[in-house]
This record gives structure tokens, C-alpha cells and sequence, in this order.
């Protein structure tokens, strides 16, 4: 086997690479973390609040474009910018909304009238309840296109592809 020399050492190829491979990662990390909390972008989060103003700007004195009403509302984290974080609704309709209002606590909104909560996650097992379309739920877990969920006072197992509020990964596909 022929040798090609290039000049660089193998520890200076090393270090190279090291370095390569250290900036590669700082750089996916740039692009999926969030500048502020260093959390993953985007991200679900919750209403925390009653009653929250979205904004069209990132500080109050920024027009109030809409008003959130309801309580523990899923929302998509999709930018952050000091104690503000712009958020996504279900419909696609964003604005900036100070961090105090938002909850790291995971909620799910129903897409799917009916649907079936079932003990187990399974589509012949028994039903617990059937949860109406747009109900907003509280998110324990998910696994294999099958979510866990407590709404009403109900815990039980939905498809994944019926809410509103969990990852692509979640789905199953």
C-alpha cells in the first residue's frame, strides 16, 4: 500500500478534526436550542394563565393583537427573545407572549370529535371516556403513536395523530 505524506501529523489531524467536529456541534446546538433558556426549539408549553395578551412585538409596548382565554391552552414555542417567547396556536396564529404566562407543564388539544380514551394503548381495548373535539388535556406520555392523557378527571391512551401538541417523533410513523 502506497503512503501519501501531507505534511500534517496525525495528532495535528486529530486536533483538526476535533475541532471540526466541536464547532459542527455548537452549530446544531445553535440552531435547535433556544438563545435564551437553551431549551429545544421549537417547543410545547401551556398557558399558565386565565388570560394572557399576545403580542405583536417582544416588549409591552407592543400592540395587544389577540388575548388568549383559556387556561392551560397548548402552544408552540417557536423564538425567544429575553422574557419573551413567540408563540404558535393550533390554527397558526402567533405573537409574542411574556414567559410568566407560558407553563413548562405539557397540554393536548383534541382534533378529533369522540374521540376514544381506552385503558390501555390498544384500539380494542375497553374505553374510559369519550373526549369531545377541542378538549384540552394534560400530557403524561407518549410512546409508538399512542399518547396518555388526563382529561376531566379521565386517564387513558389516544392515538397520538388525534391531538394537537405532541412531536412528529410521538406519531408513530
Amino acid at each position: 500500500m502506497k503512503r501519501i505524506r501531507t505534511g500534517v501529523t496525525a495528532a495535528a489531524f486529530a486536533v483538526a478534526m476535533t475541532c471540526a467536529l466541536v464547532i459542527s456541534a455548537m452549530t446544531a446546538t445553535a440552531q435547535e436550542r433556544g438563545p435564551v433558556t437553551n431549551l429545544p426549539m421549537p417547543r410545547f408549553v401551556s398557558l399558565k394563565a386565565s388570560e394572557g395578551n399576545v403580542r405583536r412585538g417582544p416588549s409591552l409596548s407592543h400592540r395587544i393583537d389577540w388575548v388568549l382565554k383559556r387556561r392551560h391552552m397548548p402552544l408552540q414555542v417557536v423564538a425567544e427573545f429575553g422574557h419573551w417567547r413567540r408563540v404558535v396556536d393550533r390554527d397558526g396564529a402567533g405573537g409574542w407572549v411574556h414567559y410568566s404566562l407560558l407553563s413548562g407543564t405539557r397540554t393536548v388539544l383534541v382534533e378529533r370529535d369522540m374521540l376514544p380514551l381506552l385503558m390501555k394503548p390498544d384500539p380494542n381495548a375497553p374505553m374510559n371516556a369519550q373526549l369531545e373535539l377541542g378538549v384540552v388535556a394534560r400530557l403524561d406520555e407518549c410512546a409508538a403513536g399512542w399518547c396518555r392523557i388526563n382529561a376531566g378527571g379521565y386517564r387513558g391512551w389516544v392515538e397520538a395523530a388525534s391531538l394537537w401538541g405532541v412531536y412528529a417523533e410521538d406519531l408513530g410513523d
